[in-house]
């Protein structure tokens, strides 16, 4: 009788344990499943500074890449309305390392309304450079409004050129975009720039905060994200 306990016992084990191990693979999955949107949104932004580099009279001034204190990259931002607007987009925030080199990429989010005169669909691939060192700590504040808590303006174009005009040399934050569509008007003045923390969260494991990207504190970091370094590293070299 005993016997017969000790030899059912594997068995009872297996039986009752097997849910459990059948969830951890599924567990598994599911977080590739999700965190599957955000190596897409690296790889569409490393095909955003490619394409937009490649455009010589049009392109940022390497100068002002290799001088900048953190770069934001937001493919496809949103821009939809007719008398209201708004504008949404999703991306990534890299930030100057004390070596020179850059962070790991910290997930953020675009939100903006305007009243006035507009009408159209527009999408745009948008690039801001960060100029200052006060402008990188509003990033690892969390969220900022563009154009109140810091000042932005649109970008000079072509590898030589500089920022020179007076609107520019203010401007802690120089834009750029690339877009698609109809649209009259975009500015990106009032619009908020904040974390995203669930992207964050899927893409490097657990809960970290966009100080702790900047500082390499991740559990995890996936493949695409020194593609991501590298590419932005070629272009100063």
């Amino acid at each position: 009788m005993n016997i017969a306990k000790w030899a059912a016992l594997p068995l009872a084990v297996v039986v009752v344990l097997s849910p459990a191990f059948a969830a951890a693979p599924r567990g598994g999955v599911q977080a590739k499943v999700e965190s599957a949107d955000q190596v897409k949104k690296v790889e569409d932004s490393i095909r955003v500074l490619s394409e937009m580099m490649k455009e010589s009279d049009k392109s940022i001034p390497v100068s002002l890449i290799r001088d900048c204190a953190g770069i934001a990259i937001i493919p496809d931002v949103i821009k939809a309305g007719f008398v209201v607007g708004g504008r949404f987009g999703s991306g990534v925030v890299l930030v100057r390392t004390k070596d020179g080199g850059w962070s790991d990429p910290a997930f953020i989010d675009i939100k903006g309304g305007s009243i006035g005169w507009q009408a159209g669909v527009q999408s745009a691939d948008v690039v801001l450079v960060f100029r200052t060192p006060r402008s990188v700590e509003n990033i690892a504040k969390g969220k900022f409004t563009l154009g109140a808590d810091i000042g932005i303006a649109a970008g000079p174009l072509g590898r030589t050129a500089e920022a020179s005009t007076d609107t520019q040399l203010k401007a802690e934050i120089l834009s750029y975009s690339r877009s698609r569509g109809l649209y009259a008007g975009l500015s990106f003045q009032g619009s908020s720039l904040q974390d995203d923390p669930k992207a964050n969260g899927l893409f490097y494991g657990g809960t970290v905060s966009p100080k702790d990207v900047f500082e390499g504190k991740v559990m995890r970091r996936p493949e695409v994200v020194e593609k991501l370094k590298a590419e932005l590293a070629s272009f100063t070299k």
